[in-house]
């Protein structure tokens, strides 16, 4: 059963070097998105990792995070055609199994798609305001100008913005593994829906609701296990960035039942 590997890498050619190692194994394939802003050499890329042809300029809570993903996934559907699941994580991930061991794992999570998923909402994941007022952090001044303009307008009115196409906004980490008929799913309705990447340009991070929505509104919805099995340590509430793991985390580490 094959698994196909999505990395996003930003920097430390050496790290991400080395997370290819691990994943060498004939039952996977691993893909690498290099930002495109970013000093990585291409040609210093491990050989067994296969590169994604369209480089985007990746910023932080942007749409291009969205636009990336996108991007890397039309190529791995059409060049590796039986991949049971998609595996989306970072350069800066580590397997905390084996190969034969993760293998075993991802075949008894054949029934489910692994995404942390909540409904964002008052009773939910309360994060509303990353879409109900426009977000410019980067572009052009007049862009960031309007965006202020339009919120202040917003809010003399009494309004918020609401998702285009009927969707109910759902959200959670933007690192996941999906099926292969589940990722196809998410291109077509994202196809299908044009005005939901387009309203997602002017969304805080947008990667961490764009394909919990979509997963949602599929008829994948059912077989959703929120749980995307990382072991990701958050040092407070409200933090930008999380710990950097250490030896004392080890026991926490090899308790979680974490994939990665």
């Amino acid at each position: 059963m094959k698994q196909a590997f999505l990395i996003c890498a930003h920097k430390d050619m050496d790290q991400l070097n080395g997370l290819v190692r691990q994943l060498c194994d004939p039952d996977f394939r691993v893909y690498v998105h290099l930002d495109r802003k970013s000093a990585l050499d291409p040609a210093q890329l491990h050989p067994t990792a296969r590169l994604v042809r369209e480089r985007v300029a990746v910023r932080w809570g942007d749409v291009s995070q969205v636009e990336s993903v996108l991007a890397s996934v039309r190529q791995i559907l059409l060049e590796v055609p039986d991949f049971d699941k998609l595996i989306f994580i970072s350069a800066q991930d580590f397997p905390l199994l084996p190969n034969h061991l993760l293998k075993a794992e991802l075949a008894r999570m054949r029934g489910y798609e692994l995404i942390e998923t909540a409904p964002i909402a008052a009773s939910g994941w309360r994060v509303m305001h990353r879409y109900a007022y426009f977000h410019r952090d980067s572009g052009r001044l007049a862009e960031r100008l309007a965006c202020v303009a339009a919120n202040r307008a917003l809010r003399l009115l009494g309004r918020t913005r609401h998702l285009p196409d009927g969707f109910v906004p759902y959200g959670g980490s933007c690192w996941w593994t999906l099926s292969r008929n589940c990722v196809r799913e998410l291109l077509r309705l994202a196809d299908a829906h044009p005005r939901l990447l387009r309203f997602c340009r002017s969304v805080q991070s947008p990667d961490e609701l764009f394909f919990q929505t979509l997963v949602m509104h599929s008829r994948f919805a059912g077989r959703v296990l929120p749980d995307n099995f990382r072991y990701i340590q958050w040092p407070q509430s409200g933090a930008c960035h999380p710990k950097v793991l250490d030896e004392d985390d080890f026991e926490q580490i090899r308790a979680s039942g974490a994939h990665f």
